[in-house]
């Protein structure tokens, strides 16, 4: 009987079920805090279809390449550390299309405000080889 009314008391009264409760949520970040816009998106997915055509053709300004596609959307990834240095670099994961493949290009930016400046970029074909 105790706990009947211990729960109809908690399911009545709000505040009372966070008093009872030991463990309190963690609490997160708000949405516009995760969605930041990066102020290198732009110039990734521009570098992004000068990379794939590179890697098909031999030629970054290749135009007869058929079904190539790139994916507007950015994702941020976690920052990677230098190879010297103490700074960090931001990583910026695009990917793209060319007929049935998918590919996944990450560029690599030094982090100076107002600036893009490139450090590194890698394609890599997302396929099972086995």
């Amino acid at each position: 009987m105790k706990n009947v009314l211990l729960l109809a008391t908690a399911l009545l009264v709000p505040s009372f079920a966070h008093a009872v409760s030991p463990v309190s949520a963690p609490k997160r970040p708000l949405a516009s805090a995760q969605f930041k816009v990066h102020p290198c998106e732009a110039d990734a997915v521009a570098r992004a279809d000068k990379l794939l055509r590179l890697h098909f053709s031999d030629d970054s300004n290749a135009t007869n390449i058929e079904n190539l596609s790139i994916e507007p959307t950015v994702i941020k990834k976690a920052p990677v550390k230098p190879a010297r240095g103490k700074g960090k670099f931001d990583v910026l994961e695009v990917t793209g299309y060319i007929y049935k493949g998918e590919y996944r290009m990450r560029f690599i930016y030094a982090q100076i405000k107002e600036e893009c400046v490139l450090m590194g970029q890698e394609i890599f074909e997302i396929a099972n080889p086995y």
